[in-house]
């Protein structure tokens, strides 16, 4: 029996069950498509976390207190706060001596809270910083100006608005000289920012900036910061600038030889080779955990194909009898397993396909950077076990069938 006519047997076999086939189907679409489905949105989601690492430069160093391992990620990322990195620190580190490629540093810190003008208001974040924030991360502000040198030290009380804070609170009207409530402090607004979306995970046009002095002392009562980031001349000296960040943190830190720093320096080359392991990972173990789904799909395959022996037993009983080997009985129930199988391997890649751009299309319409990616290896690998699937589960049962003795078939009711 050639293989086009046991393919033209098998579907009109399958044809004539089309629920049964297509509740067959079911567990292999689901889990070819979860496996594509996690893989593609993991992917963008690493996209996104990569774009928004590098939208900060190249250029640049970040600092966080606490410590960490060489390879893993801060302990800020996981919520924990330390207090052992001070302002001091930082701004040891524009000794041009000690680290000789800074150009600007700058440190932060930030609170969530309501910002108020006359009755209106608007939910948002702000960041206390330095004068250097603007040199650091190539800034202008649209209107006004940023915070300055003095007014960073005397614990000033005034504010620089993201645009959309500046378009909630005052719309059309000048905001520069009012005053607005944060919290329960009042503060003048000295400038507006540029338009910026979304950098590092945070709307930038949804913060209000202020002297680092007063958001320590006077908003959260503080002496530490919780980020730094310093700019390097050239992206070929990053790494020789990190050493020397790390050289004199350890010395404004009086750390002994053999001690661990309790603090992290990352650059952006570093951050996004981590932020790749991590997500990586997580996405493998994601779409591992999808594809036991295929193993409860080809155990339903198993079931079908044990059942659909029992009811052909006649017809298997009559081929033997007119000449039908044993291999060739085994190769049309096999080949009735891996069309099922393959069948359901071709939906579910175009279903996978289809919620992936469908998951793509959303996050880019909400703004978000998130690329649409398909592995062709993914559709390689998911057609693979598709065809792998329906061997091994369909094995057993076409064996079964190959051993049926004729005589007994036909008397079979």
């Amino acid at each position: 029996m050639d293989v086009a006519n046991s393919i033209r047997i098998a579907l009109i076999g399958l044809k004539s069950k089309k629920t049964r086939t297509f509740l067959t189907m079911l567990g292999i679409i689901v889990g070819i498509a979860s496996v594509i489905i996690i893989l593609s949105v993991g992917a963008g989601a690493q996209s996104l976390i990569l774009n928004q690492i590098r939208g900060f430069g190249s250029n640049l160093i970040s600092i966080f207190p606490g410590a960490s391992e060489e390879e893993g990620p801060p302990p800020t990322v996981f919520g924990t706060v330390n207090t052992d990195l001070k302002n001091e620190d930082i701004e040891a580190l524009m000794n041009s001596k000690r680290v000789p490629h800074a150009v600007a540093a700058t440190y932060y810190i930030q609170g969530s809270e309501t910002f108020r003008w006359r009755s209106q208001q608007f939910d948002g974040t702000y960041i206390a910083t330095t004068a250097s924030y603007l040199e650091v991360h190539d800034e202008i502000p649209a209107k006004g100006r940023f915070i300055n040198k003095q007014e960073e030290k005397n614990l000033a009380r005034v504010a620089v608005l993201g645009s959309n804070v500046k378009k909630e609170l005052f719309d059309n009207l000048d905001a520069i000289g009012e005053k607005i409530k944060i919290g329960r402090h009042q503060f003048k607004i000295i400038g507006v920012m540029k338009p910026r979306g979304v950098e590092g995970f945070q709307n930038q046009d949804n913060l209000v900036f202020i002297p680092i002095s007063t958001g320590q002392k006077i908003i959260q009562g503080i002496d530490y910061v919780t980020l730094a980031r310093v700019k390097v001349d050239s992206p070929d000296n990053i790494e020789r600038t990190v050493e020397d960040v790390r050289q004199v943190l350890r010395e404004e830190h009086r750390l002994e030889v053999g001690e661990i720093d309790d603090f992290s320096v990352r650059s952006q080359a570093q951050a996004i080779e981590i932020f790749s392991a991590v997500t990586d990972s997580l996405t493998y173990f994601l779409a591992a955990i999808a594809a036991i789904s295929l193993l409860v799909g080809g155990i339903g395959i198993m079931n079908i194909m044990l059942i659909s022996v029992t009811e052909r037993t006649r017809e298997i009983g009559l081929r033997k009898a007119v000449g039908a080997k044993n291999k060739n009985i085994l190769n049309q129930f096999l080949l009735e397993s891996v069309v099922v199988t393959l069948g359901g391997g071709v939906v579910g890649i175009i279903l996978g396909i289809s919620i992936s751009w469908l998951v793509a299309y959303i996050a880019q319409y909400l703004g978000f950077d998130w690329d649409f990616v398909i592995s062709f290896l993914s559709i390689i690998l998911s057609t693979t076990i598709a065809i792998i699937v329906g061997i091994v589960f369909g094995l057993y049962p076409a064996w079964k069938a190959s051993q049926l003795n004729p005589i007994e078939a036909l008397r079979y009711e």
